[in-house]
C-alpha cells in the first residue's frame, strides 16, 4: 500500500471533517491508503510542549510523515485570511526535509474551512501552497470538469477544498463532501502514476 499523509490543523472539527472525507476519496483508489495527522496547538503566551499524545483526533505529525509519504494533502481553518499558526510553526521546522530534497516531485494538495463566505478561503489555500512549492511539490486542484465545482453554494475553489461553516453545527454540503472525495482521489490517482 503507498500512503497519502492528510496533515491538518483542527480547532472546532470543520477541519478534522473534511480530511476524514478526504480520505475516503485516497482510499477509493486501489492499492492507496491515507494517512491522518495533526499539529498541536501553539501557545499565545510562549512555546511549550504538547504532551507526545493528542487527547483524541489524529496522532500528531512527524517529519518521518513526511519522508514516507507518496504524496501530501495540507488542511488549515481559514485565520485572517491565511493558515492557521499551528500548522505554519509545524511547517516552519521542515527545513531539513528542504535541504534533503525529500518531498520534490511528491503531488501535494491543500483544503481549508472558514466561517464566513468571503473569509479568505481562496487566499488560505494558496498561503498553504507557498511552502509546498519551496518544497518541489507538484501542486494538484479540483478541475472545472467536475460539476460540484459548477454548481456549489458554499465551499470549492479550483485551488482546493475548502468548505463554508458558518453554521458550525452543518453538516458537510454535498458539493463539498465530493469535491474533498474528489481530492483525495486525484491526489491518490496522480501518487500512484509516479510510483508504477
Amino acid at each position: 500500500m503507498t500512503e497519502i499523509l492528510i496533515l491538518y490543523y483542527s480547532q472546532n472539527g470543520a477541519t478534522a471533517d473534511m480530511a476524514r472525507q478526504i480520505a475516503r476519496g485516497i482510499e477509493q483508489v486501489p492499492g492507496m491508503t491515507a494517512r491522518l495527522r495533526t499539529v498541536p496547538g501553539v501557545s499565545t503566551v510562549c512555546e511549550t510542549t504538547a504532551s507526545r499524545v493528542p487527547d483524541n483526533g489524529a496522532p500528531y505529525a512527524t517529519l518521518a510523515d513526511l519522508q514516507q509519504c507518496a504524496g501530501l494533502i495540507l488542511g488549515s481553518p481559514t485565520h485572517f485570511g491565511n493558515m492557521a499558526a499551528a500548522l505554519k510553526y509545524f511547517i516552519d521546522g521542515t527545513g531539513s526535509l528542504w535541504m534533503s530534497g525529500d518531498l520534490i516531485g511528491k503531488p501535494a494538495a491543500v483544503f481549508t474551512s472558514a466561517a464566513s463566505m468571503h473569509g479568505g478561503h481562496e487566499s488560505t489555500l494558496l498561503s498553504m501552497m507557498l511552502p509546498l512549492l519551496h518544497h518541489g511539490m507538484l501542486l494538484v486542484g479540483l478541475p472545472y470538469s467536475d460539476p460540484a465545482l459548477l454548481r456549489t453554494q458554499t465551499g470549492g475553489s479550483p485551488y482546493g477544498a475548502s468548505r463554508l461553516t458558518s453554521d458550525t453545527a452543518a453538516a458537510l454540503s454535498e458539493d463539498e463532501r465530493k469535491l474533498c472525495l474528489t481530492l483525495g482521489q486525484r491526489v491518490a490517482g496522480i501518487a500512484k502514476r509516479l510510483h508504477e
